[in-house]
């Protein structure tokens, strides 16, 4: 076999590699779009909004992408911390334990305000918008995780 045949059977095999690794990643590992993503696509596609609605969702949504971006930055802020506190106790020390109960607080209350959130926009809907936006809701946080 030629230099010039066998270079291109491993590009070929590389390729084949990498289009088998794409979709066994997008098959096993992809995640699920968050519960928040699914509503908005159906707020936004499905729900037929009139303009008093989308514009009172466009400030909710506004609001809270200003408070979700100030929490996400302060778990980013509690991770940097629980990764000091392993570096210096090398296991599951006062340190740890306090970051790690500190960075929960966080989640707990990006959790709340997202919930506040979700019901705030469905108070933007009427009574037929409001019993799809539920199902999307349950059904969201009721699927099976990949």
């Amino acid at each position: 076999m030629t230099d010039r045949r066998r270079l291109l059977l491993v590009a070929l095999i590389a390729f084949a590699a990498a289009i088998a690794g794409a979709f066994i990643g997008r098959a096993y590992v992809a995640r699920q779009a968050p519960v928040e993503t699914e509503l908005h696509s159906l707020l936004h596609q499905q729900l037929d909004l009139d303009a008093r609605q989308q514009a009172r969702i466009e400030a909710i949504e506004a609001r809270f992408a200003i408070r979700r971006q100030a929490l996400e930055l302060q778990l980013r802020a509690d991770n940097a911390r629980l990764a000091d506190a392993i570096q210096a106790e090398h296991g599951y020390g006062p340190q740890v334990q306090a970051a790690v109960d500190h960075s929960h607080q966080a989640m707990g209350e990006l959790q709340k305000e997202t919930l506040e959130h979700i019901f705030a926009m469905r108070g933007v809907l009427r009574r037929d918008q409001a019993a799809l936006f539920d199902q999307a809701v349950v059904k969201a946080l009721t699927a099976k995780q990949r």
